[in-house]
This record gives structure tokens, sequence and C-alpha cells, in this order.
């Protein structure tokens, strides 16, 4: 009886011992999130996306594929986006990996400060099929948090670009993109002299003018210059069409004509309103006349100072003082004979500034376009006569 009862106590113990485990053992982790090392957007879901949405702050920016696969930006003008800008925001955006999963606990996921920061991508039906909304930055380290839509989850991402929420700066800037090679001909403008026309028959040729001084050939370097500037002229803001400062420009433009190798015709103006110097409102007399009236007369302004007595007189006649207003921002106007060229759809649109020194930078004088041409070769000396030979003596 002692061992059945002992062989009963040890498969009691045993029952007790295993329901004890089962009930007391830790609960296993959950699997790891598929998408840990992996990119943060798949490049995928943005080659199909119609839009990409940025928002930050209140403040939302859009960028729209168009049927050829290129990019606008809807709110600025509709101008075609900067490719080089919204590629390298693309390739942060799916270079970017999920380092780690850092909390599901809705407490804690409240405390990395999710808030409006977004990147949404939509379908053509203006669907959002994608978002990711940024959390701060950790205290520790680099990165970005991040959430998925409405998901319970926060990831740690490898993402640290900025979020570039003014339109300006995601539009193409480019107004021409003339390759040097594919100028035959370009009419250059002088105030003095009328213009210089510089052309070529093939783009290995050398220069020509229609006006080189004598002893002179076009210096090649200056034109290939000249061909740069306005070759490659890109705005750094823009205005309405009837901006004063624009209208101003376009009165005191220089007008640059090229001509493509294969007849195409491109127009690129500049100019900004000039420098002027105006009349300085005098300080107000004793009198307490302000203004035009406080010079007094034509008469009073050209009169000489009377001497006091015991003074020196004075022979200098008043003078006027004058104050100088610089020179209005400088403006580019271009224009191409293919009406269907983007950039003439933009010029009706907008008034675009451009950086000084691309107009600064032009010739100002023709005597700027030559240099001295080498001296022609020396005629080669003449064979010396051979003398005839002599007779034979009889």
């Amino acid at each position: 009886m002692k061992i059945k009862t002992l062989i009963v106590s040890i498969v009691v113990l045993a029952v007790l011992a295993v329901g004890a485990y089962v009930l007391q053992r830790p609960t296993p982790p959950p699997p790891a999130d598929a998408r840990l090392n992996q990119p943060m957007v798949d490049r995928a879901a943005i080659e199909k996306a119609a839009k990409i949405r940025i928002s930050d702050a209140g403040k939302n920016l859009e960028l729209t594929r168009q049927t050829d696969g290129s990019w606008k930006v809807p709110s600025y003008y509709d101008m075609p986006a900067d490719f080089t800008k919204l590629s390298g925001f693309v390739g942060n955006l799916t270079e970017a990996k999920l380092q780690r999963l850092v909390t599901s606990n809705a407490e804690r996921i409240g405390r990395l400060e999710f808030k409006d920061t977004k990147v949404e991508l939509l379908d053509a039906s203006d669907k959002v099929v994608f978002t990711v909304t940024l959390g701060k930055n950790p205290e520790t380290g680099g990165g970005r948090f991040v959430r998925f839509g409405d998901e319970q989850k926060a990831f740690l991402a490898s993402f640290s670009a900025w979020l570039d929420l003014e339109a300006r700066n995601w539009a193409n800037a480019e107004l021409t993109n003339i390759k040097p090679d594919d100028v035959a001909k370009i009419e250059i403008p002088f105030a003095e002299g009328g213009p210089v026309t510089v052309s070529r028959s093939k783009k290995d040729d050398a220069w020509t003018a229609d006006k080189t001084p004598a002893g002179q050939k076009v210096k090649a370097d200056r034109i290939g210059s000249l061909l740069s500037s306005v070759g490659t002229v890109r705005f750094t803001d823009s205005s309405a069409t009837d901006d004063a400062n624009a209208i101003a420009a376009k009165a005191n433009q220089r007008a640059f004509k090229l001509t493509t190798f294969d007849g195409k015709t491109i127009s690129v103006a500049m100019g900004r309103k000039p420098e002027e110097k105006k009349l300085k409102p005098p300080a107000p007399s004793a009198d307490g006349k302000t203004g035009p009236a406080a010079l007094g007369s034509v008469a009073d302004l050209a009169k000489k100072e009377e001497a006091k007595p015991g003074e020196k007189k004075d022979d200098k006649p008043l003078a006027p003082e004058f104050e100088t207003i610089p020179a209005g921002p400088v403006f580019a106007f271009v224009s191409h004979s293919d009406a269907s060229a983007p950039v003439n759809s933009h010029m009706a649109k907008r008034a675009f500034q451009i950086a000084e020194y691309t107009f600064t930078g032009l010739p100002q004088k023709a005597d700027e376009l030559f240099e001295a041409a080498p001296p022609p070769p020396a005629p080669s000396p003449a064979p010396a006569a051979t003398a005839p030979a002599a007779e034979p003596k009889k």
C-alpha cells in the first residue's frame, strides 16, 4: 500500500508541476515586424502614385505627376518640378530603413510627438494610398520616429531629410538650357555701334563676326562665356507680369538672339530699372516751410550769398542735394520660335528675376569680343635664279 500511495503522490505532484509551469511560463515575444530593415517607403509605391503630398505645421505642398511621367508644382503657377530636388527627396524616402520597433504602447506613442508632419501618396482619384507620420528626433543617435497610418506602432527610421514646404523651391528654375555646341549664330546688342552678329557654319569652325575690326579676330573664350550666361538662365524669384520693376526692366533690356543649327531662334533679354538720381527733399527752413518751397525760387538757388559786415563773401551759389535710387532687380524675358516650348507659357504667367551677376557679366562694349589676330605667315623666299649655262667655245 505504501508503494502505491507513493506512486500516486508522485503522479499528482508531476501534474501539479506541469500545470504551474504552463500557467507561469513567460509569454513568447511577438514575431518581428516584417518591415524592419526594409525601406520606409517602397519605391514601387511612389512610381504608382499620381500625387505626393507633404504636410507640416498646418501647411501642405503637393506635387502632381503628368501623363508623360514628369511632375508639376500646382501651387507655384503649375511650373514643372525640379527633377533633381524631387529625385533627391524620393531617394531619402526609399533609402531610409526601419531600424527597430520602438513601442506599441499608446501612452508612449503619445510622447513621440506625432502631429501633422506627414508624407502621403495619392492615386489618380485623390485617394490616400500610403501615409507616414513623422515624430520627433530621438535624443541620442540619428533618425526619426515614424508611424504608418493609424497603427498603434511607432518605429525608428534612418530618415533625416528636411521637409521643404516652400512651393517656389520645388519649381524648376531653368528658363533656358541651350548647349553652346548647338548655336550657329548669336546677335549681341550694344548701346554704341549697334549689334554685332557672330556666327559659324559648323560647331568646330572658328567664330566670325560681321564687324570684325582690322587686324583682329573673334575671341572664342568670350563667346563661350557669353553662351554659358544666356544659355543657362535660372530664375531666383518671380512676380506678376505687371510688376513695376519688371515693366521698367523690359523698357531697358538687352536682347540676345540665338539661332541653332536646326533653325530654331531663341531671344534671351535681360534688363533692370536703371539707377536714378533725385532731388533730395530739403530740411524744413526756419519759417517752417518744407518741400520745394523751402529752397525758395529759382533765383534764390542761383543767387550768391551776400557777405555780412566783417565776413568773407562766399562766391559759391546754393546748390540742391541729390540722392541716388539704386537700380532695380534684374529680370529675364525669353521667347522661343517653337510655340510649344514651355518657356513661352511660363513668360505669359510670371516675370522672372535672375541673379545680378548674370546681367553685369555680359559684354558691355563690342571690343570685348575681339583680340589681336596673329600676323599672316611670312611669304616663302623666291628660289634663286639659275644662271644660264655658258655656251661651249667653238
